[in-house]
């Protein structure tokens, strides 16, 4: 067993399935430790999605990340998505978490990031996207029973706000190229919105960057090093209460 906060990144060579099992790339020559975190299938929210669906549970997701952002051992997030979207406010809730977190992030898209996906691509401190990878970008939904009554139409607005000032605050793409995207109505069969693939997400300025898993793991050492030389440099932390 492993010391939680062992400075010297001890590498659990006595029991390296457990740290597996908890995401933790506890790699014997690894330069640094750091968390994988998979979101994948459908981001479960308040309500539990049949056993046969894939799903991210957001009561697991939220957990996790405080313990790493208090473990002094884990030097850095990978986190890798693959999504079908679900629900809105638990992905955004998982978004802003991440947002706000000291420790170095980094985020890349394989396979797909549909609908909330996108929040979750574009709040780590740097996102990555596969060539091949796509990033589905369409209105917010509702499931079930709606009522047509001017309220329901405002909290879908409001709703959808919300989602554009998250992304457009961590990405660079602009507010009007963002919705522009939303409500393009030749491209989905079904709604209105875009699916654009790795380079035009780069391109766009949605995600930073075109790349793989080594780039991106590359890029959060880089990430980690530079903390490193601030922490040194300025030993006093700043007091946020």
């Amino acid at each position: 067993m492993c010391s939680e906060n062992e400075k010297d990144r001890q590498r659990c060579d006595d029991d390296p399935a457990e740290e597996a099992d908890n995401g933790i790339v506890a790699a014997a020559n690894a330069d640094h430790l750091i968390h994988c975190l998979t979101v994948i299938g459908e981001i479960e929210g308040h309500y539990i999605l049949p056993p046969q669906n894939k799903t991210t549970k957001y009561e697991h997701v939220i957990p996790a990340l405080v313990a790493i952002e208090q473990d002094k051992s884990i030097e850095g997030l990978l986190m890798i998505l693959n999504t079908v979207g679900g629900d809105v406010e638990a992905g955004l809730a998982i978004a802003e978490l991440i947002a706000s977190m000291e420790t170095p992030t980094v985020s890349i898209v394989v396979g797909g990031g549909h609908s909330i996906g996108v929040p979750l691509a574009v709040c780590a401190k740097r996102s990555f996207i596969v060539p091949t990878a796509t990033m589905t970008i369409h209105p917010v939904r509702m499931n079930g029973l709606v009522l047509g009554i001017p309220q329901t139409l405002s909290y879908f607005d409001r709703m959808q706000d919300r989602i554009t000032s998250f992304v457009t605050r961590n990405s660079r793409i602009s507010a009007e190229q963002f919705r522009a995207l939303m409500m393009k109505k030749d491209e989905l069969v079904m709604d209105v919105g875009s699916v654009v693939d790795g380079e035009t997400a780069v391109s766009l300025g949605l995600i930073d960057r075109l790349g793989g898993l080594s780039d991106a793991i590359k890029c959060l050492y880089d990430l980690i090093d530079e903390r490193n030389e601030r922490e040194n440099d300025s030993p006093g932390g700043e007091n946020v209460c």
